[in-house]
């Protein structure tokens, strides 16, 4: 069953762009509320990786579809869900609008395994955090 995690919240205006709607880039801010959101909720400490064992976990894809425009002070819930989590970690975001339920924004994004100092990919997600993501 795949892990999902629901954040909500509310467009802060200094999120707005001139037409004063969100700026597209802060949707990207978004999903790493949900991501973070999600992967604390499954008891997995990205910073310990780093601070512990020398390992990051950067993104290395995304993608973003903007369908309806988010306004200041818009409530919205962004879910992130896992959709794979052995070679890489996929997540897909949505972003919807809670009283109607419309989708305002579909994305995805991947995110590696890769070994400090040296920047080395490893090619596979260490299994505790494949364990904790249901793959």
């Amino acid at each position: 069953m795949a892990v999902t995690h629901d954040i909500q919240m509310k467009v802060p205006f200094h999120d707005l762009d001139p037409m004063q709607v969100v700026w597209h880039g802060n949707y990207f801010k978004y999903f790493d509320v949900a991501r973070f959101g999600l992967f604390e909720s499954v008891g997995i400490d990205l910073y310990g990786y780093l601070t512990d064992r020398r390992m990051v976990f950067p993104v290395t894809r995304a993608s973003i579809k903007h369908i309806l425009p988010l306004r200041f002070d818009d409530p919205f819930i962004c879910r992130a869900t896992v959709t794979e989590a052995r070679y890489k970690i996929a997540l897909a975001f949505e972003i919807r609008r809670p009283a109607t339920g419309e989708i305002c924004t579909r994305g995805e994004a991947e995110q590696v395994a890769v070994k400090l100092p040296d920047m080395i990919l490893d090619f596979e997600i260490p299994p505790e955090i494949t364990r904790a993501l249901g793959c």
